[in-house]
C-alpha cells in the first residue's frame, strides 16, 4: 500500500517542473496521452489534473489535434521572448494571486489590464501564469476538526491489522450513502453553441442505504431502510456473519455516527458467538474510509448527466450497479476504490473562506 505526501516540498517543486516544462520528446508523448485519455472518456478537467495541465490546454492540444491532426502533436513554438510584466510587477502578482482565489484565467487576465494597463492573450496568460508557479485546480475541502496524530495512528493500526490478518478473518469498510432523486451535471466535451441541459429529478425522494466493503474481494453487503438508525446497523452487521459463514473474525470499520455506537448495537455485540469486531474511525476522518469512494464512483456511473423518468427507475440504477456494474468492473474499480489513504494535515493548508 503506498501513501500519499512523501514528497517534501522541493521534491515535489522540482517534479512539478519538469512536468511543465519537458524536452520535446517528452512534450509530444504528454500530448499524445492527454488525446488518448479524452479518447478514452476522461473529461478534460481529469485529464489535466491526472496530467498537471489546465483544463484549457487540454482543450488547446484537443483543438489543434482536430484541426492538424498528428502534426499538432509536434508543434511546439517553443521561442524565448521578454515578459509583458516588470519583475516588480510580477512578484507585486503573485503576492495578489497568492492572497486572492481569482475563479478563471479571464478574471485575472482583467485584473492585470486594470492594474497595470497590459493585456494578455489566454494562451499568453496561463503561461504566465504557470511560469509564476501556479495550477488551475479547486481548494481541497479540509474537515472542520481533522486530527492528524489520530489520523496517522489509525492507519497504524489498520496497517498491523491487515499484516496480522489470518485466513478466517476478513476486513469491512462501512457507511450510509443518500443518493437524492436528482441529476448532476458534470463536465463534458459539448459543441460550441450548442446548449445542451440534464432534466432535474422531481421531488426531494431519495434512498437510505448502509453498506460494507471488502478490498480484499469487493464483496459489497447492502441494506436498504426507510430511515437510518440501530436497527439497521444491527441487520447488516447480521447480514455481515450470514455471508461469511466460514469467517472466524469479521472486522469491520466505520464511523463513529450514533447509529453505530447505540445501546442495541452494543448489545449485539455483546451475545454469545458474534463474530463482529468493530473499528472506529477518527472523528472527522471520511478520507480513511475506502467505501466513501466507492459512493463517488457510483455517482459518476449512475446520477452524472442523467435524468430517469421516476424515482421508481432512478431507485433500480442505484441497486443496478452495486448489483452488475461493480461486480462485473471491480478489477478496474479498484484502482480508484482502494486503501491508499492520505493523511489530512491542516497545517499544510492556507485556508480560505473563513467567516469568523
Amino acid at each position: 500500500m503506498i501513501r500519499g505526501g512523501f514528497l517534501s516540498e522541493e521534491g515535489r517543486a522540482y517534479l512539478q517542473a519538469v512536468v511543465r516544462r519537458p524536452t520535446e520528446r517528452h512534450g509530444v508523448a504528454r500530448r499524445a496521452n492527454a488525446i488518448l485519455l479524452l479518447d478514452d472518456g476522461w473529461s478534460c478537467e481529469d485529464v489535466a489534473r491526472a496530467l498537471y495541465l489546465d483544463d484549457d490546454t487540454v482543450r488547446g492540444w484537443h483543438k489543434a489535434f482536430t484541426t492538424d491532426g498528428t502534426q499538432a502533436l509536434r508543434s511546439f513554438g517553443w521561442k524565448g521572448s521578454q515578459s509583458k510584466l516588470s519583475r516588480c510587477q510580477e512578484a507585486e502578482l503573485v503576492e495578489t494571486l497568492s492572497a486572492k482565489l481569482f475563479p478563471s484565467t479571464a478574471a485575472v487576465m482583467a485584473h492585470v489590464e486594470r492594474r497595470y494597463g497590459i493585456a494578455y492573450s489566454k494562451p499568453g496568460m496561463i503561461q504566465l501564469l504557470h511560469r509564476l508557479g501556479f495550477d488551475y485546480r479547486k481548494p481541497k475541502g479540509l474537515p472542520a476538526k481533522a486530527d492528524a496524530a489520530a489520523q496517522e495512528a489509525f492507519v497504524t493500526c489498520y496497517d498491523k491489522l491487515l499484516n496480522r490478518l489470518e485466513p478466517d478473518e476478513i476486513v469491512y469498510f462501512s457507511d450510509a450513502v443518500h443518493p437524492e432523486y436528482q441529476s448532476r451535471p458534470a463536465y463534458g466535451w459539448i459543441r460550441r453553441g450548442d446548449k445542451l441541459a440534464v432534466k432535474r429529478g422531481k421531488g426531494r425522494e431519495r434512498m437510505n442505504l448502509m453498506g460494507a466493503l471488502c478490498l480484499e474481494n469487493f464483496d459489497l453487503q447492502l441494506i436498504e431502510t426507510l430511515k437510518m438508525s440501530t436497527q439497521t446497523t444491527i441487520d447488516l452487521l447480521a447480514k455481515l456473519e450470514r455471508a461469511n459463514p466460514n469467517k472466524r473474525v469479521i472486522h469491520l470499520i466505520l464511523d463513529r455516527a450514533p447509529v453505530h455506537r447505540g445501546e442495541a448495537v452494543r448489545g449485539w455485540l455483546t451475545r454469545p458467538g458474534c463474530r463482529i469486531r468493530l473499528h472506529f474511525l477518527p472523528a472527522y476522518a471520511p478520507n480513511l474510509n475506502a467505501i466513501e469512494r466507492l459512493w463517488k464512483v457510483m455517482h459518476e456511473h449512475v446520477t452524472h448527466n442523467r435524468y430517469y423518468d421516476n424515482f421508481r427507475a432512478f431507485a433500480d440504477a442505484i441497486m443496478r450497479f452495486f448489483k452488475s456494474t461493480l461486480p462485473r468492473n471491480w478489477k478496474t474499480i479498484r484502482d480508484t476504490v482502494n486503501d491508499n489513504f492520505v493523511i489530512v494535515r491542516p497545517e499544510q493548508f492556507r485556508v480560505i473562506g473563513q467567516t469568523g
